[in-house]
């Protein structure tokens, strides 16, 4: 007979998990309302509990988000970050599924062991990697164009694990019937496996995208102009030019960040779909 929790108890989880969410979400807060302030607002009018009237802006400066795109210059660094992460997620995708059905449902020497190998990896810092990377990119010549900034970032092998959990689950029976009509590895994948995968991959976009878009350290090595500098390396600067300008130095960061936001709310049932059914626990 299975026990029901006791309602105090729920009461105690639900108020912790408020509290926790509520702990998260006040940076954000302090980010956007400082945003919308004066600059004599971000010194006067400044506050840390989003309750306090001092929190928020008396009338909201939409004009930051202008000012600060235009001296920012986050027309450029924007769509350099569209097309790095449009490259990035695209090939993640795609070798992402070809390696994590090879992992699932064929059968070839050595199999578990390359796939443990790969495991491995996930152990390794990343920081361990950019200088061996950074020589590489320095050697084929790519220093400050746009294939250092794509390539290196094409295979993950996370995301093979993460595909290869949920593609294991699906019946080999429909291989089979598949092969039997003719069908070779590549079209059963195609027109079975993913179709019945949407909300992992769906995650795998959605994780490579927020990754992707994030990334700092490696293009500020690997770039000397901003001629492909992505949107985190333009916001990084243009918050040491900005120097005392709060509001637009965060007026920069929401405009930063928005993108992650809007791709998060789309995602996140397919998110939460994934990560249950592939039996991974955040």
């Amino acid at each position: 007979m299975v026990k029901q929790r006791s309602p105090w108890l729920k009461a105690i989880v639900l108020l912790l998990l408020i509290l926790g969410a509520f702990v998260s979400i006040v940076p954000f807060l302090f980010m956007l309302s400082h945003s919308l302030k004066t600059i004599a607002e971000t010194i006067t009018r400044s506050s840390a509990i989003p309750f306090d009237p001092k929190f928020w802006p008396r009338v909201p400066q939409w004009s930051n988000y202008r000012v600060a795109w235009q001296e920012a210059r986050f027309g450029l660094y924007f769509r350099n970050s569209v097309v790095i992460t449009a490259i990035t997620v695209g090939g993640i995708a795609v070798t992402s599924s070809l390696a994590a059905y090879a992992f699932a449902k064929l059968r070839f020497v050595g199999r578990d062991l390359i796939f443990s190998i790969l495991l491995a990896t996930l152990m390794i810092p990343q920081t361990v990697l950019l200088i061996p990377n950074f020589i590489i990119v320095a050697r084929l010549g790519w220093i400050d164009r746009l294939p250092a900034l794509t390539v290196p970032f094409l295979a993950s092998a996370f995301h093979i694990f993460l595909l290869r959990q949920f593609f294991s689950q699906i019946p080999n029976e429909l291989i089979e019937v598949a092969k039997i009509d003719g069908a070779t590895h590549l079209r059963s994948l195609v027109s079975i496996v993913l179709p019945l995968s949407k909300a992992p991959i769906f995650t795998v976009v959605f994780l490579s995208f927020i990754y992707t878009w994030n990334l700092l350290q490696w293009p500020l090595v690997v770039t000397q102009t901003p001629r492909w500098r992505p949107i985190t390396v333009g916001l990084s600067v243009f918050i040491t030019e900005a120097g005392p300008e709060t509001h637009l130095r965060m007026a920069g960061a929401v405009i930063a960040v928005l993108p992650v936001i809007t791709v998060y709310f789309i995602a996140q049932r397919q998110f939460t779909e994934a990560i249950t059914r592939s039996g991974i626990k955040e």
